[in-house]
């Protein structure tokens, strides 16, 4: 299937359009006047060449909303705790936290300024259609497109799995830590909770949306009154001296300052999945203006509260040794108990689970949004089945569930080692960053880019430049054990992640991928246009070879 997307593009940008010739959910051709769809939809059509299939629920409050629950800020931080407190102790987690913080908020920024440009559910991985040489496109997309799949499902997968851990810690907590979870508990209660995440997106984007504008609330009250509790009923707090200048590596490895640097894994871990909102810009009015804005504003908001939040739990943690040793295997978690007792401990904890789990009720509908406009575009094996839209819901179910799929699939390897886990956490930033980073890059290098409305003017190449020089000094951190010596149980297994979803992919595209894929492709085809009428039957030809939901 050959398809000149740069040149099939550009002609429909200089007609004047008269209508969008497009399928329906019943498979029906029917052509549709450009003057009756809203201006998002006419966007979409005319602009970057696909049928509108969603319905644009999302305002500006879902939207930030949507934003804001992607980091689970209070959830994420109790979550990942551990890590800095293992790297460096007190200091680790105050500063590393302020210094990566900023480096993901211009990676942050970057990835805003380029979904205002191009709103289309297929987020990054779209842009670099328009970011780079027309030769480039197709093997950059596909790069982009499974580097960015493997980030999702990591991301899912592991938020998922310290859901069940944290779930359980309060079961443990109710039974005075009589109750000890197993490995094999925690991932049968994963594979459940991920099930109910796939069962919560099945519904209508409707419903989606009222869920979700409701989260932000419930999040800042519970982030609030918790560091409030903390302060007011912990009897005797560490000393400001000790909680911004005690540095206390447990990892094993030397130098000291080199360990300090894991603690950066937290921030990563919360502060990322920045174009989750990007792959449902179809389903947001005006997403190039309310799109970024809200990525900015929410991690603008992740990275002030963070850095606050982790500053209450130093000073209200005690000795790190500890809560690092709780039964529960939850430092935070142990802090909650000792600090507000069984009660408070118990309702924190539970609050944590919920929110984690809004995390990925909404980190599932992004990714099955980007199933959805990947198969769209070809990239995924059976590409038909994946773009099919549910008539009842109007969501792309089947989408919903491969993604269930393999977010329970890829958590199954904890069953032969825990350690495997922890290497899902790993990649999910590594991978995630780095799908921005390349189309960022393409932006710097090509040159080629038109603003959107939103748009950082001058600053923009520095901040473009510091956030792919930020995301390749934090991946090869990354990369590294967390613990010396290195041991089977001590190995990070990050690489094996990452080499095994390159390796695939690259087989795939040697394979066949490079025969067939062209990159995005246009299957929204403009009718009643003026002239042209030679090259219009070519354009039709090759806008019809393309599959449309």
């Amino acid at each position: 299937m050959e398809v000149d997307n740069g040149n099939l593009t550009d002609r429909m940008r200089k007609r004047s359009v008269a209508g969008i010739e497009m399928t329906d959910s019943h498979g029906r051709r029917k052509t549709v006047q450009l003057d009756q769809l809203n201006e998002a939809d006419q966007a979409l059509a005319e602009k970057f060449g696909y049928n509108p299939v969603f319905k644009r629920e999302f305002g500006y409050l879902s939207t930030f909303s949507f934003a804001v629950s992607i980091s689970g800020l209070f959830s994420t931080v109790t979550t990942t705790f551990s890590y800095p407190l293992y790297a460096g102790g007190s200091a680790s987690a105050i500063w590393c936290w302020l210094i990566s913080g900023a480096g993901c908020m211009c990676i942050a920024c970057s990835v805003s300024e380029l979904v205002s440009a191009y709103p289309t559910s297929g987020g990054l991985y779209f842009t670099v259609s328009r970011l780079a040489p027309k030769k480039w496109v197709p093997s950059i997309s596909w790069l982009v497109g499974w580097i960015n799949l493997l980030g999702q499902v990591a991301g899912i997968a592991s938020s998922e799995y310290g859901a069940a851990q944290i779930l359980l810690a309060a079961v443990s907590m109710g039974s005075n830590f009589t109750y000890a979870p197993t490995t094999g508990a925690t991932i049968g209660v994963m594979a459940a909770l991920t099930v109910l995440c796939g069962a919560v997106n099945s519904l209508s984007t409707y419903w989606m949306e009222k869920m979700t504008k409701s989260y932000v609330i419930f999040h800042v009250l519970v982030l609030v009154t918790c560091c409030i509790a903390l302060l007011a009923k912990t009897q005797n707090k560490n000393s400001a001296s000790y909680v911004f200048t005690n540095v206390t590596p447990d990892s094993g490895w030397t130098p000291r300052g080199f360990s300090f640097l894991f603690g950066f894994l937290s921030v990563s871990w919360t502060m990322t999945d920045y174009d989750a909102t990007a792959h449902i810009t179809e389903e947001i009015s005006q997403p190039e203006i309310k799109a970024p804005w809200a990525i900015s504003t929410a991690m603008a908001f992740t990275y002030v509260a963070g850095f606050l939040f982790n500053i209450v739990l130093c000073f209200c943690m005690g000795d790190p040794a500890t809560i690092l040793s709780s039964p529960i295997d939850q430092p935070v978690a142990q802090l909650f108990y000792n600090s507000l007792g069984p009660a408070g401990g118990i309702t924190f904890t539970v609050c944590a689970f919920i929110i984690l789990q809004f995390v990925c009720f909404t980190a599932t509908q992004s990714l099955a949004r980007t199933v959805f406009a990947f198969s769209r575009d070809e990239l995924v094996p059976f590409s038909h089945i994946w773009t099919k839209i549910d008539r009842r819901t109007g969501t792309p179910l089947y989408a919903v569930w491969i993604s269930i799929f393999w977010c329970i699939a890829i958590n199954l390897i904890g069953l032969g080692s825990y350690t495997a886990i922890e290497g899902v956490f790993n990649i999910c930033a590594i991978a995630l960053d780095w799908s921005y980073c390349i189309p960022i890059l393409c932006k710097v290098i090509f040159r080629q880019f038109e603003p959107g409305p939103w748009h950082m003017g001058k600053w923009g190449y520095v901040v473009n430049v510091w956030a792919c020089t930020w995301t390749l000094f934090v991946s090869i951190i990354f990369l590294f054990p967390t613990a010396m010596p290195v041991t089977p149980n001590t190995m990070n297994y990050a690489i094996v992640f990452l080499g095994f979803i390159l390796v695939v992919a690259a087989l795939w595209w040697y394979a066949g991928g490079r025969k067939y894929y062209t990159g995005p492709l246009i299957e929204a085809q403009i009718s009643g246009l003026e002239g042209d009428s030679g090259s219009d039957s070519n354009d039709k030809e090759r806008a019809e070879k393309t599959y449309v939901a």
